[in-house]
Formats: C-alpha cells, structure tokens, sequence
C-alpha cells in the first residue's frame, strides 16, 4: 500500500486584529492561517454556545428572502459531486428561508441521519443585513464581496477561484488542503463547462485518494499545504490557489471575502481559456506553437516593447487597459463571437 505524501502546514500569523491587517498579507504569493483574527466577533461567541444562540444571533439580521440550498442524502457522506456518469450532480438543490435551514440543521444533528445541508457564497449584506456592522475585517480593497457559507458536515472539491479571499471560520471546524497553481496537471480537474457550482474541480476525493486511479495525485500532495482551523481563525487563499474545503463539524459558517485588483470590465480570465479551446487547441501542432508565440509575446512576456513602435493614438488594446479600453475591448470580442 503506497504510503501518501503529508502536506505541510500552512504558515501562522499570530497577532492579527480585524482592523489591522498587515499589508504583507495582500501580498502573499502562499496560503497564511490569521490565528483567531475573528474570535472576537459576537456571531464566533454565540456560536460557541449552542446552535439555538446561533440561530438567535442570526435572526437579529436575516430576512425573509430564501436562500438557495443544497442537499445530499446520507450515502454522499457530504462530498458534493458528480452522479456516475458526470451528467449530473449527486445533490439536488431547493429553495428556504435561513431560520428554516437552522432549524433543519438542529434536526439532523439531533438525529444524526447523515444528511447533508448546505448553503454556499450567499452575500452577507443582501440576506443579513447589519451583521458587518457587529461583525467585520477592515480590507484595503472597498469592493471586497462579503459571503456567508453555512451547514453540515461537508466536503468541498479542490478548485480554485481568480480573487483573493480571506475565509473566517464562525463556527465549527474546517480544514483547507491547499494546492499551488502549478499542480493542475495532477489534480485531474473535470469539465470545465458543467460544474457543480461554477468552478471546474479536481474529481480525487481528497479526503481519500485512489492513487491507483489518479496516480498523479501523489504529486499534487507533496506540494499541498494544510490548514486546520477553529472557529476565529481566518485563512488568506491567494488567487488560483486550488484549495479543497472540509467543513468538520454537525454545524458550521463561515464568512469570506472576495476581492480582484483587476477593473471589473477585463472580465474572468476562464472565458478566455474557454475560447482558446474553441479556436486553439484542435489547431495543427504547428499553429499551436505559433500561437504560444503570440500569446507569449502579447501577453505573458508583454511589456513597453509591445506597442512603443506605435504612435500613442493607434496603440489600441495593446496599451495597458483602462476601465474605459477594457470596455471597449470587451465590446468588440462580443461582436466578433456574435458574427
């Protein structure tokens, strides 16, 4: 039986208050565990106390909007996935009001039935508005997205996601396994246009690896990097990080926040790897390395060099992109995949 490689642990920083965050953070290029950078919040103490005081903080801000939910019977022992064939999910997903899901998720941990809930990236201030008031992280970046993660026990495929992110564990316990972005070729990522919750995920059960199937995998574990975290524990995921999410405990939330550094209308770099599937990848061995050359030259390697020989008023895309020349740009790749 093959021995499986153990990740390292994730860096610690102690020390870290909500509204001093140090700068060294935003600029990490790897995963750091912010030890009990949230365990001051009101909603970490009451949660500590019960799932009732829970519920009861909560419903000091939550509306009567209903939240998407996801659920799993007991035989997918919380991993969210695929059906057989990969033409569906393992899941079914409904509609409920949040005191409902906590009512529904008391049940289940009276019952212990092995059912799974789950409600994922929901935004804190549409559905509990006021509760950053009492509850918050001071970020550098005002458009940071706040949301909430909320269930049982579950398990989260690898995948990865373009902004930055800080997840804040409010109750339960969770563990990160994280993955650089250089091991994509040994995480064996399944379709990228049918996903279980629009991100493309690694299909090896992390939580128990068949290295027989995906030999590769062993590779992917030598670089990972752990994080055990407790309720007030915050993690800093840097963008593309691949990351696989075990919430651990009968009742778990989480708060995160989102944030790109890049202006909104540049778009999500996967619809431009999705388009170079339609046009490149099936191309002769030959254009493909054409392209890679031009790829190279535009856009991985670019610099001043690029556009210098141009005239400043016909430089076009080529010059750095503004708001405005993102727009524009983006407008007329719409028209070309529309002819």
């Amino acid at each position: 039986m093959t021995e499986l490689p153990v990740p390292a642990p994730v860096d610690v920083l102690e020390g870290c208050s909500p509204g001093a965050i140090p700068a060294r953070v935003f600029e990490s290029e790897v995963p750091l565990l912010l030890k009990g950078l949230v365990a001051g919040w009101p909603a970490v103490a009451a949660c500590r106390q019960s799932l009732a005081a829970a519920a009861s903080y909560l419903s000091g801000f939550w509306i009567e909007q209903p939240v998407t939910v996801y659920v799993g019977d007991a035989g997918i022992a919380g991993r969210f996935f695929y059906n057989e064939d990969f033409t569906g999910f393992n899941f079914k997903s409904g509609k409920a009001h949040l005191g409902q899901v906590l009512q529904k998720l008391d049940e289940e941990e009276r019952s212990g039935s092995g059912s799974t809930i789950y409600v994922g990236s929901t935004p804190v201030d549409r559905w509990l508005p006021g509760f950053r008031a009492q509850n918050d992280i001071k970020l550098p970046f005002p458009d940071a997205l706040a949301s909430f993660w909320l269930g049982s026990r579950t398990r989260v495929s690898a995948h990865f996601d373009f902004p930055d992110n800080i997840a804040c564990v409010v109750a339960g316990r969770r563990r990160f396994t994280l993955f650089p972005p250089d091991q994509v070729g040994n995480l064996y990522v399944g379709p990228l246009d049918r996903t279980p919750s629009g991100q493309a995920i690694s299909v090896v059960d992390v939580s128990n690896p068949d290295l027989g199937r995906y030999p590769q995998f062993a590779e992917a574990l030598a670089a990972a990097q752990v994080a055990e975290m407790e309720p007030g524990d915050a993690l800093f995921v840097p963008s593309m990080w691949w990351h696989h999410v075990e919430s651990l405990s009968s009742f778990n939330l989480m708060v995160n926040y989102w944030w790109c550094t890049s202006p909104p209308a540049m778009g999500a770099p996967t619809t431009a790897l999705m388009h170079a599937i339609l046009s490149l990848r099936d191309l002769p061995p030959r254009q493909r390395e054409a392209w890679r050359t031009l790829f190279n030259h535009y856009v991985f390697d670019a610099d001043e060099s690029v556009y210098a020989h141009i005239p400043e008023p016909g430089r076009g895309c080529l010059a750095p992109l503004d708001d405005t020349a993102a727009r524009r740009l983006r407008a007329e790749l719409l028209n070309r995949l529309n002819r």
